[in-house]
C-alpha cells in the first residue's frame, strides 16, 4: 500500500472512531437547538396540543417583560464574581507558589469546594447566610454590626451573597490554573529582574502578570460562560427568591419553561442568552489582542 493510501484509510479511521460522538452532538444539541429557534415563533405549550404561528410575538414580549430586565440585572451582577474571583486566585497562587508551610495541603483545601457536590454547597452557605443565628452575622454582631445583613432574606443583598459563594467556588479551580502557569515561569528572568532593582510589586504586576495573561484570558472566557449558564447553586438556595431577586436569566428561562410552560417564550429568552455569551465572547476575542502576551 502506497503512502497516500495508508493515510487516507488512516483519515476514514479517525471518522469511524469519532462518530459516535458526532452522532451524539447531533441528537442532544444541534437538532434540539433548532427546534428551540423554530419554538421561537410558535405559543407552543406542555398544557396546550394546538400549536400556532406567532411570528415575533415572543421577541416582543420579551423586550417588554420587566423580570426579563430585572433577570439580566442580576446576570450583571452574578457575572461580577468572576474577575473578582481571579483576582483573588491570582494571590493566592502568587502566594502558595512559595515556600509556604503546608502548601501542598491548602491547595488541596483551596480546591475542595469546586470539585463538592454543588446542592450540598449551598445548603452549607444557607446556613452560614442565615440571618438571624447564621455564623456570619453572630460574627458581624461581635465586632460592632448592631444589624447585619438579611443575606438571601433580602432583596437588597441576595444576588450579593450568592456572587460571594461564586468566588468561593470559582477560587479554587482559578487557583489549580494560575499555579500552573506560575511555574511555567522562568526563575532566571525573575532573577534579573531583582539584580535590577525592581521591587517584588513591580515584578508581580509588570512580569509576572504580564505572563499569565494567556491563563488569565482562559479563565475569564470560560468563567464568563460557565457562571451565564449556572443554574443549581441559585435554584438550591433561592430558587430565584426573594421577589425575584436573584433570578438571572438562565433561571428564567428554567422557570418560564418547566413552571408556566411557555416553550415559545423560553426559547426566545434562551436564544438571548446564548446571543449574549456570543457576543461576549467576541468581544473578550478581539479585546484580547491589546492585553494578552504570548
Amino acid at each position: 500500500m502506497n503512502k497516500t493510501g495508508w493515510l487516507r484509510k488512516q483519515s476514514w479511521m479517525g471518522y469511524v472512531f469519532i462518530l459516535p460522538n458526532m452522532v451524539g452532538v447531533l441528537l442532544f444539541f444541534i437538532l434540539p437547538a433548532l427546534f428551540s429557534f423554530g419554538l421561537i415563533f410558535t405559543d407552543y405549550q406542555f398544557s396546550n396540543p394546538n400549536v400556532s404561528f406567532t411570528g415575533l410575538d415572543n421577541l416582543k414580549r420579551m423586550f417588554q417583560d420587566d423580570q426579563f430586565y430585572n433577570a439580566i440585572r442580576n446576570t450583571a451582577i452574578f457575572l461580577l464574581s468572576v474577575p473578582l474571583s481571579l483576582v483573588l486566585a491570582f494571590v493566592v497562587a502568587l502566594i502558595l507558589n512559595k515556600s509556604v508551610y503546608l502548601k501542598g495541603l491548602l491547595r488541596g483545601m483551596f480546591f475542595l469546594p469546586y470539585i463538592s457536590s454543588g446542592v450540598a454547597v449551598a445548603f452549607v452557605w444557607m446556613l452560614l447566610f442565615q440571618p438571624s443565628q447564621g455564623p456570619i452575622n453572630e460574627i458581624l454582631r461581635w465586632v460592632g454590626f448592631a444589624s447585619p445583613p438579611g443575606w438571601f432574606a433580602d432583596t437588597e443583598t441576595s444576588m450579593f451573597a450568592i456572587d460571594i459563594i461564586q468566588i468561593w467556588f470559582l477560587l479554587g479551580y482559578n487557583m489549580i490554573i494560575y499555579l500552573a502557569a506560575l511555574q511555567e515561569i522562568s526563575p532566571e528572568l525573575l532573577e534579573a529582574a531583582k539584580i535590577d532593582g525592581a521591587k517584588s510589586r513591580t515584578i508581580t504586576w509588570r512580569i509576572v502578570w504580564p505572563l499569565v495573561s494567556p491563563t488569565t484570558f482562559l479563565l475569564l472566557i470560560t468563567g464568563l460562560i460557565m457562571t451565564m449558564k449556572s443554574f443549581s447553586l441559585i435554584q438550591a438556595i433561592t430558587q430565584g427568591g426573594p421577589s425575584g431577586s436573584t433570578t438571572i436569566l438562565s433561571l428564567y428561562v428554567y422557570k418560564t419553561a418547566f413552571s408556566y410552560y411557555e416553550m415559545g417564550y423560553a426559547s426566545a429568552i434562551s436564544w438571548f442568552l446564548f446571543a449574549v455569551i456570543m457576543l461576549i465572547t467576541i468581544i473578550q476575542w478581539v479585546g484580547q489582542k491589546r492585553w494578552v502576551h504570548y
